[in-house]
């Protein structure tokens, strides 16, 4: 039948998705993420504008110290302290795919250059008005990846993607497997896999804010690439599906999806955050037990030297390796627990979120079963 009013509904709805839209990015504006980030007064790592041609060349040098790597359950390869100084590389390169092209900048310690295993990779994802090198110096990231021997990847978020350089966690197409964002991500990860002397069973995703939103999203969507993941002061897989919804999920919190397969997770959130609200950190690791069944949970109380308290629940296996983790830092708001004072959206005051992730990420892999369970194409 004849539907005169068809062509004025679909205008209507698109203006009104425009709208949520332009009411979503106002209030990132004006209330969430007031002001620019922080002046940056550490130093910088020199960078350099092209990738090594193969796994393990270098083809610029760091100002960073290479630090010896301590006991901590890594192949004795590892530990090796390297043989000289200043091998270290941090570059920029693009990807680009059948699913957009994103630039990113790669972290490969200096120990790369020595082992002679696969090394893991971590990603990470940063939030809204960061950029790859802020969100580096901010967690201190690279430091750690020479303390324990692994790459590290840092996607970019374009401006003309998301006017603040927010990952698109809140709209459906950017949800799912195959499509959008998590897709190109996958696709970019995949890659530097294969390009690079990367173990593709400890393959790591972690973010803050918006990146943790879409880090537990590409986590779920590929769990034949990601063995844990690690998210600070997000929100849960389908906690919005639009502007209006996304700015809801953020100041009253959602439950979001559930997970369709076991991942381990660790999850940071400060207990006063006012940009996403912390019961957004319990729905996270809800959803995160869902898909495990007799993990048994331990709570732990503690404070950082002249810093913040915090809560720490475990969920384990009798007295093995934790499986889920989250932690709620006393007093904290809306930044990197343990991070440096100088980049933005940091508590120095806080516990070291960026080393106990590492630890609990390298506590897991995926196995080969799980691996060979891709579906053609990303």
């Amino acid at each position: 039948m004849y539907d005169p009013f068809k062509h004025a509904r679909a205008i209507t709805n698109l203006q009104m998705l425009q709208t949520m839209e332009a009411v979503f990015n106002n209030i990132l504006s004006t209330s969430f993420y007031p002001g620019a980030p922080a002046k940056r007064t550490a130093p910088e790592t020199k960078t350099v504008a092209r990738l090594p041609s193969r796994p393990g060349k270098v083809v610029g040098k760091s100002r960073q110290r290479t630090k010896t790597i301590h006991k901590s359950g890594i192949p004795a390869t590892l530990r090796a302290k390297p043989t000289k100084r200043g091998r270290a590389s941090f570059t920029k390169g693009v990807h680009i795919c059948e699913f957009g092209q994103r630039s990113f900048k790669l972290y490969i310690p200096a120990i790369a250059r020595i082992a002679d295993t696969r090394l893991p990779l971590l990603v990470m994802l940063h939030g809204c008005k960061q950029t790859p090198e802020d969100f580096a110096r901010g967690t201190g990231m690279n430091a750690l990846a020479e303390e324990f021997g692994f790459l590290v990847l840092y996607p970019a978020q374009e401006a003309k993607s998301q006017i603040y350089r927010c990952w698109n966690w809140y709209k459906p197409d950017d949800q799912v497997r195959g499509s959008g964002e998590p897709a190109l991500l996958a696709s970019m990860v995949s890659q530097i896999i294969t390009k690079y002397r990367v173990d593709p069973g400890k393959v790591y995703v972690a973010g803050l804010s918006a990146g943790a939103s879409a880090a537990l999203i590409i986590a779920d969507a590929y769990p034949d690439i990601f063995a844990a993941v690690g998210t600070h002061s997000g929100l849960p897989v389908g906690a919005a599906h639009n502007g209006l919804t996304a700015v809801i999920a953020m100041k009253f919190g959602a439950p979001g999806l559930q997970h369709s397969d076991p991942m381990p997770t660790i999850d940071f959130h400060g207990s006063s955050d006012k940009v996403v609200n912390p019961r957004n950190g319990r729905f996270i690791i809800s959803r995160a037990l869902d898909p495990y069944s007799d993990l048994g949970k331990t709570v732990k109380s503690g404070q950082k030297t002249d810093g913040r308290k915090y809560v720490r629940t475990s969920y384990r296996l009798g007295t093995g390796r934790s499986f889920i983790e989250h932690w709620v830092i006393e007093g904290a708001d809306h930044a990197w627990s343990g991070g440096n004072a100088a980049n933005s959206y940091t508590d120095p005051a806080g516990p070291d979120a960026s080393r106990e992730m590492v630890q609990f990420f390298l506590r897991h892999r995926t196995t080969a079963k799980r691996r060979s369970r891709r579906p053609p194409g990303f």
